[in-house]
């Protein structure tokens, strides 16, 4: 597996790495837990060595699972995790934002439990909280980090003035954010805010939620714990006309002897040297498959031929219900 630098930071990850939410959230019931151990196992010997999770995946169980799949490797491996969301103490369902300072302490004290970790690799803030200002957040992680409990800063959805805030307080190592084919909002600012300052960028759903693999169809239904249920962009006449995007990427990958999801990601990679996608996956199969991808060079005309259906292609629907972004 090729390698990547986020960013100035000393991290040096695969270059794709493994989104591991929805092993146990948000797409379905959660999957069996020896089998996505096993598949953890698998992809560090694929050679991913960086993997993404967070506490309210599950919330919770995702961090334990992640904790005992790799702890036979870990100094072999990057693991990132995530603070930013209260929890109902009884129901532990998410209940708003909370990153005050007390808070992140704790969740960082209760990751490292979970993840059987001495120090996070990469702690990021998951969503921005505007009861607190970013240079507290900035601070708190910076004294984690000199604690040797933290190792390097992320922040997840924020804004490019943020990050900028955040980074004059501790450098950010890397900013997650949902980019691809089909959400490129964050080239506006955010991408270029992050190649000025040296901070990585780890784009989320890659593959547009499963969409941009062309596997799913305007027919598909989705079980009421698959958070795509709630979306917009995945109402059936959203689906229909958004699948004209699916087959300009299907046009690519069949010339290329791909499939669309390689391509997805492929055209990802070509962005930035500093960009590491981490689509996420249940099944081997699929590992290897997007994997695949960072064998792929598109050319300079197969990149416009992608690049310039976003543009001229009017994409329905948006991701959710306009929550949180950028802030």
């Amino acid at each position: 597996m090729k390698t990547r630098s986020l960013g100035h930071s000393t991290l040096n990850v695969s270059a794709i790495g493994l989104g591991c939410m929805g092993m146990s959230a948000n797409y379905g019931p959660p999957a069996d837990r020896q089998e996505m151990v096993k598949l953890l196992h698998e992809a560090v010997d694929l050679g991913v060595t960086f993997f993404d999770t967070a506490e309210v995946y599950g919330p919770f169980t995702n961090e334990l699972l992640v904790g005992d799949g790799l702890s036979h490797v870990r100094d072999r491996v990057v693991i990132a995790t995530k603070f930013g969301f209260a929890f109902d103490p009884v129901t532990h369902r998410r209940n708003g934002f909370n990153s005050r300072p007390d808070h992140i302490r704790s969740v960082c004290e209760a990751s490292l439990k979970r993840l059987r970790v001495d120090s996070i690799d990469l702690l990021f803030q998951h969503r921005v909280d505007e009861n607190v200002p970013i240079e507290d957040v900035a601070g708190t992680v910076r004294d984690l980090i000199g604690e040797g409990k933290v190792k390097h800063f992320g922040l997840s959805e924020a804004s490019a003035d943020t990050l900028r805030r955040a980074h004059a307080v501790q450098p950010v190592a890397a900013m997650q954010s949902e980019y691809s084919l089909w959400a490129r909002d964050a080239e506006v600012d955010v991408i270029p805010t992050c190649e000025e300052l040296g901070v990585g960028f780890v784009p989320w759903s890659p593959l547009g939620q499963g969409f941009l693999t062309g596997r799913i169809t305007p027919q598909k239904t989705f079980d009421k714990t698959d958070m795509r249920s709630r979306f917009p962009r995945f109402t059936p006449e959203a689906m229909r006309q958004n699948m004209a995007l699916v087959d300009v990427v299907r046009q690519v990958a069949e010339a290329k002897g791909a499939t669309p999801a390689q391509i997805a990601i492929a055209w990802l990679l070509k962005q930035k040297p500093w960009i590491v996608p981490i689509p996420g996956t249940t099944k081997l199969s699929r590992l290897q498959e997007n994997l695949g991808s960072a064998e792929i060079a598109l050319t300079a005309l197969e990149n416009s031929k992608l690049t310039e259906a976003t543009e001229n292609i009017e994409l329905c629907g948006s991701r959710s219900n306009g929550d949180e972004r950028y802030l």
